[in-house]
């Protein structure tokens, strides 16, 4: 069943088998390369040291994904649990039955691009941005949308609030009326810069077969796709 299959793909991170530094796929994903400056010179009697490259921001969130057997899947991502506003929520261009058939292998990977030549997306930050080209393990799928946490929503949320890592499934009639499937779980924040931010699912166990990824991405590619 799509329940079991998602109950296993998060297993390793519910009961990890003992503490380790993680080490994310966002950590080898785009990595900067520091490159030594030139040596200098032996008459110098001082060396200005080098503008070190930006180093990008990382943070723990919570990511929930969310939705109905037969409806789209929902990404949600919240600094409090406890809270009914996340501060992201988007509506992905996958059914459930989809995702739950890419996670079978172990391995999702969803970008998310827009392009910087549309007036509405060229400066604006990425969370404000409306609509997504949407990829999932290099397939468009079709196209993502922000969404506004509306009542459904928050009732969702808020019938969550309880659960802090888990998979399972609210039965119709509490917060939706139809029977909703759930995955959470914590997720490390990356932004590497005003055109890049991404969330990995955050692995104790270092199972390299379980990785789960979302990306936002400015990039012109999006549109020429």
């Amino acid at each position: 069943m799509a329940i079991d299959t998602l109950r296993r793909f998060f297993l390793p991170c519910f009961f990890p088998s003992k503490a380790q530094p993680t080490v994310p796929f966002s950590e080898q994903h785009g990595q900067t390369k520091n490159h030594p400056s030139s040596p200098a010179s032996s008459t110098s009697s001082s060396t200005a040291p080098s503008a070190a490259p930006p180093r990008p921001s990382k943070s723990m969130v919570i990511g929930t994904i969310f939705g109905n057997r037969r409806g789209h899947v929902w990404f949600c991502v919240q600094h409090d649990r406890l809270s009914s506003k996340p501060s992201l929520l988007l509506e992905l261009p996958l059914s459930t039955d989809h995702l739950v058939r890419e996670m079978r292998n172990g391995l999702v990977r969803i970008a998310l691009e827009c392009s910087p030549s549309r007036p509405d997306t060229a400066t604006c930050p990425l969370r404000s941005v409306p609509l997504w080209t949407a990829f999932c393990n290099g397939k468009k799928t079709g196209f993502a949308t922000r969404r506004r946490a509306g009542d459904p929503v928050r009732s969702i949320l808020r019938t969550m609030q309880c659960v802090s890592v888990g998979a399972g499934v609210i039965p119709s009639g509490f917060a939706s009326s139809e029977e909703l499937m759930y995955m959470r779980a914590n997720f490390e924040h990356v932004v590497g810069n005003a055109d890049s931010e991404s969330f990995h699912l955050i692995n104790p166990d270092q199972c390299p077969t379980q990785e789960l990824s979302v990306f936002l991405l400015r990039s012109r590619l999006g549109s020429t796709r």
